[in-house]
Order: structure tokens, then C-alpha cells, then sequence
């Protein structure tokens, strides 16, 4: 076959076609007016004096280098750091395809002018640096992962991505059905910002391909309040101005992220909360409640909590996401009462009373657990009892002779100091007892010690005074009046008179093996002196309103010592 030589008009067809398909994005948006076009007559901060063609930095009609389309620009063979985390089930490579293609600028490693075809060498050496809004780098690791299959075989390991059938049709993959730059990125067109192919107010891009569970119906999905007024975070890539409309940008940032794991705009993982809840976003400070003498200590430990962990094995930590999940959580407090969770803590992982782990918990102390309900004190007792055990789950578990009715309803039916609507069947909350002295909900911080919502003596001193003030969490729940009128127990006003203190004598989670709480503090009450055989500290339940004690307080020997009403 012989070869003849393509007609001039053919040879300019073909340069208009390449030319209008550089110039006119899908849709008709032209790149003339995008930071894309280098130009002397681009708009952006970066243009080449004297060079009036605009796709030459990237394309070429002839002798383009063997990458499509028709690549106008060198391949650095630049080595990046990719993105990883023990949550990424993908296998992320090297940068492949249309991203090699878009690192080639905006890594910043060759000048912008270096082109491929340099038949006429386009002047200047002019880099993009860290100092520009488009620079990436060569570190990826706190980018969102590229090129990598998006299969189906992906979403079946994975639960919270969409199967890839699902993508809309702005998102293209690549022809291999990898992730690139250019699935989220039209280099074409900027009509929505950032080069963006869709709109991603409330989120809309992102759960494209993510699927949270309870996303849609949660706090960060649905608040319309401002974040106009915030003062630690000013989400300077996104222009929306709600929690709604920000949705997943309210705490991740797809490039240049500080917390990598997670693309998490800050490093300490508790900062991407306060940018919201310091009271200029959300209603409650939590900032101010943190700084409160006793808190779950959250700035401790850094890069520890991972969502997968086990508690059982996992190193002690405590961090926002362990007993929050930000992907569900609502404000709704529930009609339900307790045990069953609420909605700050919804969707959260737990252990259960057996020490099981469970993917979900369903009641509140399941979540405390996952911390205090191990033999290895996560933290030294604030009272040394007798009977030593720091399993908080034990000791409360229906299994014990006393215990306030956290697992279950109290075995006790008689208790006449109960307020309303305390009943002997109630159930109750750990947070009933542990959580904000203030008006904020949840145990983030206190100026009582054990993170308690009200005062409680635990010394027993001579300035240990009997008081409503002293007592406040107790009185809570229980009649004063009652208590001191010793109602349920004869003697308990004149205990509390000889300046004791409640927790000497009750540990309020619960005892394994005895009634009424009794264990009693071990540096206040010691064996007795003058008792015949076991000379404990021990309490015998002696029936209703009965029992004895044999054991040496406040330098009083008591030996089978009883009590009656």
C-alpha cells in the first residue's frame, strides 16, 4: 500500500480538535480563565511572560511523550511517599497513570516550562513550591490515596466504601478502574472550585465513594450551625460556612492533611473536635472542661487509638473517637433511658460484660469498659479497700451481692432514703455519677475528683464534716434526712457525726461478696485487736436492718460487734 502524505486541512483539523478538546472541558467550561492557564493572559499568580499559547505545557499535537494524551511534559521518575493506615485495605503503589501526569507540576520537582517536545523552548524555570495553594509534593502520605483499584472485590472487604457500580458518572476511574488525581479533578475546569467535578457541599463527593453507617442522620451531617465564628480552625480550602455544608471537610482535608492516618486536618486528634466544640461552633466548650482539674486525660497519647482496636490488648489510651464515633453520633439523648446508649455515643465500639468485644455497643457502661473493666488498673484506686479489685464490670455485674444498678436492677428492695423517681428497680448510668460538675453532658471534666458530677469526701479526717456540700453526690439520689435519721441503718448518723466518711465503710461500684457495698477502706479500718480467731475487717449480714462487725476503727476494737433497728 502506498502512503500519501495527509492533506494540509486534515493535518489542521486535527490541531483545532486537540486545541478545543485543551481549551473546552466537557460541559463547554474553558481552562483560559483557570490557574491552569500558564499563559501571559492566565488569571492565576503563576504565568509565563511572553508565551501566548495556553496547552502547550502540558500537550503537544506531534512527538508527544508515549503517555496519553498526547503528554507535553517529562516524567521526573520522582520516588513518593504514599499515603497509609491500618484502616487502607487497597494496595497503594507509585503514582501511575493521569497522576503522574498532574505530579509532574504540581510535586514541584521540574519547572513548569520544562516540556517534553522543545523545539521551542518555552522561557523560564518557574517551579510550584510549598508556598502555593497547588503544591502537593513528593510526600503523599497525608494525601488521599491514588492509584489504586477501586474493584469490587474492594467494597466486600471494606463495608464503608460503595461498591464502585455506584460511582456517578462525574467520577470517572481510570480505563485500568484505578483512583486518580483526575477522578476527582477536572484539570479543565474550575467552576466549582479547586478544579472539583462535583459539588461537594454536605459531603456530596465524598460519599460518593464512602459509606459511614448513620452518616446521613448524625450531628456532622445535619447541624446548620456557622462555623462564621470559630476561632481555632478557618477551613481555608472549602468556602462553605455550616457544619452541614462542610460535613466531612469539617474534620479531614483530602491534601496536605497534619493527622495522615485519617486525612484529619489536625494532628492531635482532639483538636479536630475543639475546632467545633469550644463553644464558638457547638453549644458546649469543651475546651474549658478539659482544662478542669480532673478529665479523661485525651492530650496523653497521640496516633494511638486506631478504630479496629482491641481492648482487651490494646495500649491504655483515651481519645475523643473511643467513645465517640463522629461518623453517627447525634445530640438525641433517647426516650429509652438507661442502660441503653445515647446518641453522643452511638455507633461506638464496647466490651461487653463478659469481656467480649463488640463491634457495636448497646448500652453505656459497655463503652467504659473497654478501659475500666480490666484487672490492670488503668489508673491507681482512689481508695484502698479491702477486698481489692479494679475490674469496674465485675463489680457491678449482677453476679455480685451488692452493686448500684448498672448491669442490672439492685438486689436490695429495701432502701427507704431513695428521692424520685429512684425506685428499687431503677437502672442507672455510669454517668449519673461520673461526668461534668456544669451544665456540659458526658465525662470530660470536673473539679471533683474521679471525674464525679458533685462533691464527695473520700477522707476521713477531722475536717471531714457531714454536710450536704460534703456529700452532694450521695444526697443526689438518697435522703439526707433519711440517712441521718437512720432509717436504714442505725448507726449511720453517728459515723458520720465521728467525721467518717462514706467510703469507709461502702464502695459504691459494688462487692462481689457482701450487701449493702460494704467494703471497707483499708487505711482507716484495720484488723481487730481483741477478737478470737478471724479478726477480719469483716461485715456479716445479720438479716433486715441487722449485721456485725469485727474489726478496729477510728481506734475502736469492735468484736462481732452487731447492730439491729
Amino acid at each position: 500500500m502506498r502512503n500519501y502524505p495527509l492533506p494540509s486541512s486534515l493535518i489542521l483539523l486535527c490541531v483545532l480538535t486537540l486545541a478545543s478538546q485543551c481549551l473546552y472541558a466537557q460541559g463547554g467550561a474553558s481552562i483560559v480563565n483557570t490557574k491552569h492557564n500558564l499563559s501571559v493572559t492566565g488569571p492565576g499568580p503563576i504565568k509565563i511572560a511572553g508565551e501566548t499559547e495556553i496547552c502547550k505545557f502540558c500537550h503537544t499535537p506531534h512527538s508527544a511523550n508515549p503517555i496519553a494524551p498526547l503528554w507535553n511534559r517529562r516524567n521526573p521518575g520522582t520516588y513518593y511517599e504514599t499515603y497509609s493506615s491500618e484502616t487502607m485495605q487497597a494496595t497503594i503503589g507509585q503514582p501511575t497513570g493521569t497522576s503522574r501526569l498532574c505530579l509532574s507540576c504540581h510535586d514541584g520537582t521540574i519547572a513548569l516550562t520544562q516540556t517534553y517536545r522543545r523545539s521551542k523552548p518555552i522561557p523560564g524555570t518557574i517551579r510550584i513550591t510549598a508556598a502555593d495553594a497547588g503544591h502537593v509534593g513528593t510526600t503523599l502520605s497525608d494525601d488521599h490515596p491514588i492509584s489504586f483499584g477501586y474493584t469490587t472485590a474492594l467494597a466486600a472487604r471494606n463495608k464503608q466504601i460503595r461498591n464502585p457500580t455506584m460511582l456517578p458518572a462525574q467520577l470517572p476511574l481510570d480505563h485500568q478502574g484505578r483512583v486518580q488525581c483526575t477522578t476527582c479533578h477536572d484539570p479543565h475546569n474550575d467552576n466549582l472550585g479547586h478544579f472539583l467535578r462535583m459539588d461537594n457541599r454536605s459531603g456530596r463527593m465524598c460519599t460518593s465513594c464512602h459509606n459511614h453507617e448513620g452518616w446521613n442522620s448524625s450531628s456532622h451531617a445535619t447541624a446548620a450551625a456557622s462555623v462564621s465564628g470559630a476561632q481555632r480552625d478557618k477551613w481555608d480550602n472549602v468556602s462553605y460556612k455550616s457544619v452541614r455544608d462542610l460535613a466531612c471537610a469539617s474534620c479531614h482535608r483530602p491534601h496536605g492533611a497534619k493527622g495522615r492516618k485519617h486525612l484529619m486536618r489536625h494532628e492531635a486528634e482532639e483538636d479536630n473536635c475543639f475546632s467545633c466544640h469550644d463553644g464558638t461552633v457547638a453549644k458546649s466548650n469543651l475546651v474549658a472542661e478539659f482544662r478542669k482539674p480532673y478529665t479523661h486525660p485525651i492530650g496523653a497519647a497521640s496516633g494511638v487509638h486506631r478504630r479496629d482496636e482491641d481492648p482487651r490488648s490494646m495500649r491504655d489510651h483515651v481519645e475523643c473517637g473511643d467513645c465517640h464515633n463522629p461518623h453517627e453520633a447525634t445530640s438525641n439523648s433517647g426516650t429509652s433511658g438507661p442502660p441503653f446508649i445515647r446518641g453522643p455515643m452511638k455507633g461506638i465500639r464496647g466490651l461487653s460484660s463478659r469481656g467480649v468485644p463488640m463491634q457495636r455497643a448497646l448500652h453505656q457502661q459497655e463503652v467504659c469498659y473497654k478501659c475500666h473493666a480490666k484487672r490492670d488498673p488503668v489508673r491507681e484506686p482512689i481508695v484502698n479497700r479491702v477486698v481489692r479489685n479494679n475490674n469496674i464490670g465485675e463489680k457491678v455485674s449482677v453476679n455480685s451481692d451488692s452493686f448500684h444498678p448498672i448491669e442490672g436492677v439492685g438486689k436490695n428492695t429495701d432502701v427507704p432514703s431513695l428521692l424520685e423517681p429512684w425506685k428499687v428497680t431503677s437502672r442507672m448510668y455510669c454517668t449519673d455519677c461520673h461526668g461534668s460538675d456544669g451544665q456540659v453532658r458526658g465525662p470530660h471534666g470536673s473539679r471533683y475528683a474521679a471525674l464525679l458530677v458533685s462533691n464527695y469526701e473520700f477522707e476521713n479526717s477531722d475536717s471531714t464534716m457531714e454536710g450536704p456540700i460534703a456529700y452532694a453526690l450521695c444526697y443526689k439520689c438518697h435522703n439526707r434526712s433519711s440517712i441521718l435519721a437512720d432509717e436504714s441503718f442505725s448507726l449511720h448518723k453517728e459515723h458520720l457525726d465521728e467525721k467518717s466518711s462514706c467510703s469507709a465503710c461502702h464502695d459504691p461500684h459494688g462487692v462481689e461478696d457482701n450487701t449493702h457495698l460494704i467494703n471497707f477502706d483499708s487505711e482507716v479500718v484495720s484488723a481487730s485487736k481483741t477478737a478470737i480467731g478471724d479478726k477480719g475487717p469483716v461485715f456479716v449480714d445479720l438479716g433486715f436492718r441487722r449485721g456485725s462487725c469485727t474489726l478496729l476503727c477510728h481506734d475502736k476494737d469492735h468484736d462481732d460487734e452487731d447492730y439491729r433497728p
